[in-house]
């Protein structure tokens, strides 16, 4: 993306929002182009050092009235803006296809699981409730509440400009902290009309703020002694800085990585519901998602036909501009993100895998569009098999039985998620309780939980402890006191 003082006065500008207001920023501007047609689409501004800090002061000096108010109150906030989301479902929808390039169902799919984010959190009122003993000496009762922690940050990454950001703030907002929302640079702009719902809403200035910005911005939110709490989706490398930074300046982080998800297809699986479920795991929103299957492991005899059937699934997908009806699959996200997606294309072939499909002979004129790649006879120990490439680009691992499957599976560094694809109830039982990544599915291609379950990534996937979603996004965001009492007569 090229810097842009002279786009034409016709883009839409992205405002930053601070202390319940829109502001127009000093900082410099940037180009957002849409990804289906490469076109200049607004002006996205890199905030100031000076408007950041303005950001995280608005948010540190609504925290004392905004952490009193009730629970229940702020609750009604959340189920107020939840309504205001839904009713403006159709623009919303529009802008996360303009943004990143997904179709139009796509981006439907990661509206309802935003809406079900703000549904989880306005459940706050009992997520929220502590535990207490009465007695636990003669005379002495202990109560455990939980407490917000204070201001929190969330830095959210360029594939679910709508849906990740409301893993994050919904929660921290409704047990009482205020926030510093910092989203991709490459689409912030669904975050600003988040913001500005929520406050049509109700929620009072300062509690929600959003800034724009690239590492210098992320680096002021780190290490800013008011921040006490940091929660960041992106790449594993990036995750790892954020936690060693964060972490190191007294703040609790949850920072979930990349991912390198491996699906295992058994002998006795129903080809036609696998073969769909993978190409809609590996090729939606083009590849360029945290749970997509990027590796398929074929046991056994089950490998030559779905290969086949792959194959022939994929030559009848329309790629195309992501508003466009036909459209099975939409750009990918930049042209530097498809040079990336492309060199791994020719490392794979230089490693010695064999292209079932090569999705570079796709032809367009405009946009960032790529084809749906297959590689087959994929060894485990090439780049393509190990590597996060971020795209629509699937490898195929052939393995003798479960054993070796699974050790595959294991081997990987990341351990975001996998999956299974089989009739057989003892398989999935046993591939179940042996792979190592924090979320399984069974004959289901994306096993990413709903919001009343914690996203649950292992190994290089996640840096923390308390995962976002779910009664850990809680616990996150909430610290715990423990009041003892004694009353003598």
């Amino acid at each position: 993306m090229s810097n842009s003082a002279s786009v034409a006065t016709e883009l839409k500008y992205c405002h930053l929002h601070v202390n319940g207001k829109k502001q127009t920023s000093r900082g410099k501007l940037h180009t957002q182009y849409n990804p289906a047609t490469g076109e200049p689409a607004a002006e996205i501004p890199y905030c100031t050092s000076e408007e950041v800090d303005a950001a995280i002061a608005a948010a540190q000096a609504a925290f004392p009235g905004w952490s009193q108010t009730p629970v229940l109150q702020r609750a009604r906030i959340l189920f107020h803006f939840r309504d205001l989301v839904e009713k403006h479902s159709a623009e919303l929808v529009s802008l996360i296809t303009e943004e990143n390039g997904k179709t139009t169902e796509e981006a439907k799919g990661s509206f309802m699981r935003g809406l079900e984010c703000i549904e989880f959190a306005c459940g706050a009122p009992t997520l929220m409730m502590g535990e207490g003993l009465d007695t636990i000496s003669k005379g002495v009762d202990t109560a455990t509440t939980r407490r917000p922690v204070g201001v929190c940050v969330g830095i959210t990454p360029f594939n679910f400009p709508f849906m990740v950001p409301l893993w994050m703030f919904p929660v921290a907002i409704a047990c009482g902290n205020t926030f510093v929302l910092k989203p991709s640079e490459k689409v912030p702009r669904s975050s600003v009309r988040l913001a500005e719902l929520l406050y049509e809403a109700g929620l009072p200035a300062g509690v929600l703020n959003v800034v724009h910005g690239a590492k210098d911005v992320v680096d002021q939110l780190l290490t800013d002694s008011r921040v006490k709490a940091v929660s960041f989706v992106g790449s594993s490398s990036v995750a790892k800085y954020i936690y060693e930074t964060a972490s190191k300046n007294g703040k609790r982080v949850q920072a979930l990585g990349g991912a390198k998800n491996h699906s295992v297809v058994m002998p006795d699986s129903d080809m036609k519901s696998t073969v769909e479920s993978i190409m809609a795991s590996s090729f939606g929103c083009a590849g360029e998602r945290c749970v997509a299957t990027s590796v398929v492991v074929a046991v056994g005899a089950v490998a030559d036909p779905l290969i086949a059937e792959l194959k022939k699934f994929a030559d009848g997908m329309t790629v195309c501009a992501g508003d466009r009806p036909e459209a099975h699959m939409g750009p990918v996200i930049s042209t530097e993100a498809k040079d990336r997606i492309l060199s791994y294309i020719d490392i794979g072939e230089k490693e010695g895998a064999k292209l079932a499909r090569d999705g570079r002979r796709q032809k367009s004129t405009e946009g960032y569009f790529l084809g749906p790649t297959i590689f087959d006879h994929v060894k485990p120990s090439m780049r393509i098999a190990k590597e996060e490439i971020f795209g629509p680009v699937l490898s195929v691992i052939r393995a003798k039985d479960l054993k070796e499957a699974i050790e595959i599976v294991n081997a990987s560094e990341h351990g975001n998620a996998s999956s299974i694809y089989t009739k057989s109830g003892a398989t999935a039982r046993e591939f179940t309780n042996a792979a190592q990544t924090g979320m399984v599915g069974v004959n289901i291609g994306v096993p990413a939980p709903v919001a009343i379950f914690p996203f649950s990534g292992w190994k290089g996937s996640f840096y923390g402890d308390l995962h976002a979603l779910g009664k850990d996004g809680v616990r996150f965001f909430t610290e715990n006191k423990v009041v003892t009492s004694r009353w003598v007569d």
